[in-house]
């Protein structure tokens, strides 16, 4: 787990406050974020790298429009128990065989591939670069926690891919969750 902290943004009024990004301090925001739980640095640093990931997206957003081979990158911690995924050892990822249709990993992948995007759902970040690289992607997409999403984007910087990033609403290694709606938006 990249943080050494747990958070959980799904309630919708949390989600509200991280729209004041643009007219009210970090810090003020991320006060509000105290009683759920969060050191006052802990919540600066959350919503510093959900802002980072928002002008990242704002900036690569038209050339990733441009793109034509697509990938998107899922995190296995969002599986939930009994998920009968299979790994592909070559790639590694998982591939979703459709076993729960409430199961949010499941509605994202079906989503994405009726788009066209390739889908894994990868058990960390040391994979991708292998699977962009061997699949001649020039446009990806992911869902994973702020702190891994930054770390992507300089990776993808480097290798001159544009990217759009999905954070995760509420972290830790299990039973993680994101918005299937920012999802949509992005793909």
């Amino acid at each position: 787990m990249p943080y050494d902290f747990t958070f959980d943004l799904t309630p919708a009024a949390v989600r509200g406050l991280l729209s004041l990004l643009g007219k009210e301090p970090v810090k003020r925001v991320a006060a509000s974020l105290i009683p759920l739980g969060l050191s006052l640095s802990s919540a600066v640093r959350l919503i510093a790298d959900l802002a980072e990931i928002e002008a990242l997206n704002a900036y690569w957003r038209d050339e990733f429009k441009r793109s034509k081979k697509r990938a998107l990158f899922l995190p296995h911690c969002s599986r939930r128990a009994g998920c009968r995924a299979e790994l592909d050892p070559k790639t590694p990822s998982y591939i979703c065989v459709g076993c729960w249709a409430e199961c949010i990993v499941m509605r994202a992948a079906g989503m994405a591939s009726e788009r066209g995007y390739d889908v894994y759902i990868v058990p960390g970040g040391s994979c991708i670069p292998k699977i962009i690289r061997e699949g001649g992607y020039d446009g990806v997409v992911g869902v994973a926690c702020p702190s891994e999403l930054i770390l992507a984007a300089k990776a993808l910087m480097s290798l001159k891919i544009p990217g759009q990033a999905v954070p995760l609403l509420k972290n830790g290694c299990a039973n993680t969750t994101f918005s299937l709606e920012d999802l949509s938006s992005i793909l």
